[in-house]
């Protein structure tokens, strides 16, 4: 048995993590690896691999199914609704969870949102100001798919801003205090916020949950509660993290936004070209090996755990020609940024419609957009999970050729 990789999270991955993430494809594409707030995780980089990791039923998300049967009804679970949260759950839990919220991410329904998207990607844009620097992060990217979560689960305007820092909290390498604050912070919030939707139901989507609830008994308060954690974290911190990357290609990319402004047609391929070149989520959530598994001639004894690295298969040669080359002509077809099989997420033509409508909008209104600092100056989150930058600031209306500056 080799010793544990200590070199993966650490340094300049936080920046770039794709040359780590070439060497591990390379030389050990399943590599048992150190994590940065300790233990240990089985990562599996090569697209293949990845892909197939996805449907292995091997590979569960509770697991307490790793365990024997003698121990496994008394194994502790994540505190409160966490545990109840349908990404870290196994059918047939996960198939009844997911069936009864999918009605409200379908194809038909999220394209019937396009002009609420389009309007609040106007008022934001319209606040921005342009004579100066700005943070386009904390002033459109976050804001926008924070706007669009919170009006579909019926979250008033005025309690957005705190999802933020509890979200961060739970994304990001912070330590215990932080995660548990924004762990009671959250929960506490959210059980106030069904009690309330069971009050007055609004019919937004929590409310619809509790009326399901109600009427079949298919939902408990804490599954209601931990739905509500999971789709308000997932439904702006990846898209969020989706526009922040997109942009800070564009702005660093002379060709590719003369390309987009030519034809903004061309604007939902490139945002599959995002997604695959340098997506939001570079780690699928956390699996567990029920027995032993075998990926690329190496064994995963059982009991460990297993992280399925959607960032490295994105960028593997084996599947995508020159991958570290962002082309929006490229064909994507098959790029795992919203995972696969029966996790695949469920948000993903939401995040794709508001990915598009947010560059669209950004590239109307501020053609000229610019960085307002050297592309290494830009610092990005410590998060094993996302790939997102801590600020991006720009300029919205360089000044015009010849003109006087400051």
């Amino acid at each position: 048995m080799t010793a544990v990789d200590a070199s993966v999270f650490e340094g300049s991955f936080w920046r770039d993590p794709y040359p780590a993430y070439e060497r591990l494809r390379a030389q050990a594409p399943v590599r048992e690896v150190a994590l940065p707030r300790g233990g240990t995780t089985w990562l599996v980089t090569r697209y293949d691999d990845v892909r197939a990791a996805f449907t292995d039923p091997r590979l569960v998300k509770d697991h307490r199914a790793t365990l024997p049967p003698e121990v496994r009804a008394h194994a502790p679970r994540l505190p409160g609704p966490f545990g109840s949260m349908m990404i870290l759950l196994d059918p047939p839990d996960h198939t009844r969870l997911r069936r009864l919220v999918s009605r409200a991410f379908t194809a038909r329904r999220t394209a019937e949102l396009r002009p609420r998207i389009e309007a609040l990607a106007a008022a934001l844009l319209d606040a921005v100001p342009t004579t100066e620097p700005v943070d386009l992060l904390a002033t459109y990217a976050v804001p926008l798919p924070m706007a669009v979560i919170c009006e579909l689960l019926g979250v008033p305007d005025t309690d957005r801003d705190a999802f933020g820092t509890w979200s961060r909290a739970l994304v990001d390498d912070h330590d215990d205090v932080d995660q548990q604050q924004a762990t009671a912070g959250l929960a506490e919030y959210l059980y106030a916020l069904v009690e309330s939707k069971r009050r007055a139901p609004d019919g937004a989507l929590i409310s619809a949950l509790v009326e399901v609830s109600e009427a079949g008994d298919q939902l408990s308060t804490e599954e209601v509660v931990a739905m509500g954690v999971l789709l308000l974290i997932a439904g702006h911190e990846t898209t969020a993290n989706l526009i922040g990357n997109a942009v800070l290609g564009v702005t660093t990319d002379a060709t590719l936004r003369e390309h987009l402004l030519a034809d903004p047609q061309r604007i939902p391929a490139a945002v599959e070209e995002f997604l695959r070149w340098d997506g939001p989520v570079h780690n699928a959530p956390l699996r567990f090996a029920a027995e032993d598994v075998e990926y690329s001639g190496t064994t995963i004894p059982a009991g460990s755990v297993v992280t399925l690295s959607v960032g490295a298969a994105n960028r593997d040669p084996g599947r995508f020609d020159r991958p570290e080359l962002l082309d929006p002509e490229r064909d994507t077809g098959g790029h795992l940024a919203f995972g696969h099989g029966i996790h695949f997420c469920l948000g993903a033509p939401l995040a794709r419609l508001e990915g598009e409508v947010a560059l669209r909008s950004l590239l109307d209104r501020f053609p000229d957009l610019r960085l307002a600092v050297p592309p290494e100056d830009l610092h990005h989150r410590r998060s094993v999970i996302v790939h997102a930058l801590e600020t991006l600031p720009v300029v919205l209306r360089p000044p015009a050729a010849g003109s006087a500056s400051a």
